[in-house]
């Protein structure tokens, strides 16, 4: 097991090669916080796909290159005096500090819900103005809206019971239903939404994260049509040309596998 001391000469290690970097590659010079911003988005999704594929070596990969990414930012920081990894560090844990008065306080708490609630209710207290604050703007929209019903729960506005949920899913269903009906496309693409967003906080009872569900069938969707392309490639008779018929033959057989 590595120790406290150990871990510290590695961090440590790693600042010394950012620090050397930072002075002497013609690339890393050049860098800036927003030459590294879309970068950084990369390399957390990777990250997702390794958590995914449960890939531990890749998860520690991922990690690693997460962690440069946030050693180089602190460096750009210190070389304008504005925060270096030191403020970084003292930052997050004085508000670790602030957000667990069950732990570094004399608040007790039932369980997680009441953890999650009162992390709200401090953020409030912060300053913010609205929960909703702490969601960015830029998160694709699946992720957003289940971090909105995350957020507006912590604050108690939230279904009491599945069966709550699942009957609004249905009405969101046949209200959708009515406008494809009527051919408008504007209501039609409204009500879809209102659709997603209702299976997306059904998800949320059910203990399921709908981005991680979601991914897993592009996966398997993909694992699936790319066994159907492989046979379309042996039999010499390209996709094209099959039927569906034809077609359906492989996919049956790439479910089986």
């Amino acid at each position: 097991m590595t120790t406290k001391e150990q871990k510290l000469e590695a961090f440590g290690r790693l600042l010394d090669i950012m620090d050397d970097l930072r002075e002497k590659c013609p690339w890393d010079k050049k860098q800036t916080f927003e030459s590294l911003r879309h970068l950084t988005i990369e390399e957390t999704y990777e990250l997702g796909d390794a958590i995914l594929d449960n890939n531990l070596e890749e998860i520690k990969k991922e990690l690693g290159d997460l962690l440069l990414h946030i050693v180089f930012y602190a460096k750009i920081g210190s070389e304008t005096g504005t925060f270096d990894i030191a403020s970084v560090a003292h930052d997050i844990c004085e508000k670790l500090i602030h957000r667990h008065p069950h732990i570094y306080g004399d608040v007790v708490v039932a369980d997680e819900e009441e953890v999650k609630q009162n992390w709200e209710k401090l953020k409030l207290k912060e300053g913010k103005k609205s929960v909703l604050e702490g969601v960015p703007k830029s998160l694709p929209a699946l992720v957003k809206a289940s971090r909105i019903q995350d957020k507006v729960k912590g604050v108690g506005f939230d279904w009491e019971e599945p069966h709550q949920v699942w009957d609004k899913v249905q009405e969101e269903l046949r209200e959708l239903q009515h406008e494809v009906s009527a051919q408008n496309h504007d209501r039609i693409e409204s009500e879809f939404g209102d659709v997603l967003f209702s299976m997306i906080n059904y998800a949320r009872f059910l203990n399921i994260n709908p981005e991680d569900a979601l991914e897993r069938t592009n996966k398997k969707f993909i694992k699936r049509f790319q066994y159907l392309e492989s046979k379309s490639s042996e039999s010499g008779k390209p996709l094209s040309e099959m039927t569906l018929a034809e077609m359906d033959v492989f996919w049956e057989e790439a479910k089986k596998l």
